[in-house]
């Protein structure tokens, strides 16, 4: 069973429309898929695969230590594809105990008989357990888009697992378990220090743990999806994203693929439809069918890229955001021609941007204005 987690970091970037129309995609492709909502305490996943109100999720289950697991899991109007429902309802879901999370996994991974391609839509931020869930696959995706602070949370997110990585494999009582705790006590650990020097120094103080978290490590292979790309030039931002990966935590990300912002998506979610299924021709469900093309035909565990490959995987998402362009200004003239979009609504979508630009703008002026004060503070004397 593939396991795919997909994470953002924060909300906002359509972490859960990839993920549910990717589910949908590998089950037109003919794999048996399971979609589970793990983004718990916000739990609306049902809503964008056009799914009725749960009446029992994954709370449900949790709360109820004699509960049946297969009754929480559900099958929808898509062939091949089931659906296991997160929970709003309940308080507290968001932060899971050890417990909850080992007894979810445990069921996760029994599914693995009947399932092909498990997904995992976790929740945002960057709490242990969702941590924990992004490391079930040494594949997993992290959404991003091209705003700054979106791009920022992508970083931080993957930072923060790398953490977690070395936290679960460094044992108790070794050499560079007490090291990380010493640098997560004095705080001088993930924010000045690069991960690749905090490994020369475990090397050298303990060759085995290290050794062990090569091993493991080198099984870790993030993959990154841009969303809401608006022009091919947001394309570049990525290229951000993987030199800090590479620089400060010593990661290699491949890159599945681009995906351009579509109003038909909203249009998709009032009628309670996925986009693919509502409009399959359109440049964003086009994206997301060669994403998931390109996930079929991976190898399902322990792959390893090159830097060449790597390199490839950022130059064919730049060809493909220049082909998608075109296709997607070739689809606005054609609906311009056709009526039915009229100069009105091209006019209010315009506004619509110019008012995300004018506020990416004040974004990043704000990022500006903080770094400026970082810098000011640590020269002053």
């Amino acid at each position: 069973m593939r396991i795919i987690p997909v994470a953002s970091g924060k909300g906002g970037v359509g972490k859960s429309l990839v993920a549910a129309n990717l589910a949908i995609a590998f089950a037109q492709a003919g794999q048996r898929v399971v979609l589970a909502d793990l983004d718990l305490g916000a739990s609306n996943l049902h809503l964008v695969i056009g799914h009725q109100a749960p009446a029992k999720g994954i709370g449900t289950f949790l709360n109820d230590p004699k509960a049946d697991f297969s009754k929480v899991i559900a099958k929808t109007d898509i062939p091949l594809l089931r659906f296991i429902p997160g929970d709003a309802e309940i308080p507290g879901m968001a932060n899971l105990k050890a417990s909850q999370r080992n007894a979810l996994v445990k069921q996760f991974l029994a599914l693995a008989p009947s399932t092909d391609i498990l997904i995992l839509d976790l929740g945002a931020g960057t709490h242990q357990s969702i941590l924990d869930f992004f490391l079930l696959s040494g594949q997993g995706i992290i959404v991003s888009a091209p705003a700054v602070t979106a791009t920022l949370n992508a970083y931080v997110f993957l930072k923060n697992t790398v953490f977690r990585l070395m936290y679960t494999v460094f044992s108790r009582g070794t050499a560079a378990q007490t090291y990380l705790e010493r640098v997560r006590k004095t705080g001088s650990g993930p924010r000045r220090l690069y991960i690749p020097q905090m490994l020369k120094d475990i090397r050298r103080i303990d060759q085995k743990s290290y050794a062990k978290y090569f091993k493991v490590a080198g099984h870790f292979h993030p993959r990154l999806i841009m969303n809401l790309i608006e022009n091919p030039q947001d394309v570049e931002v990525a290229q951000k994203i993987r030199r800090s990966c590479a620089e400060y935590l010593g990661l290699g990300i491949e890159h599945l693929g681009i995906i351009y912002r579509d109003m038909l998506q909203d249009t998709a979610l009032a009628s309670r439809l996925p986009i693919i299924l509502y409009k399959p021709q359109a440049v964003l469900s086009q994206a997301i069918y060669r994403i998931a093309d390109k996930i079929l035909q991976s190898p399902e565990e322990q792959f390893d890229l090159d830097e060449r490959e790597l390199d490839d995987s950022f130059q064919e998402a730049a060809l493909e955001a220049e082909i998608d362009f075109e296709s997607k200004t070739e689809y606005v003239e054609d609906l311009l021609h056709s009526g039915a979009l009229t100069q009105g609504d091209l006019l209010e979508t315009v506004k619509s941007q110019q008012l995300e630009v004018a506020k990416l703008k004040k974004e990043n002026n704000f990022l500006k204005l903080k770094i400026s004060q970082a810098i000011t503070q640590g020269f002053t004397p």
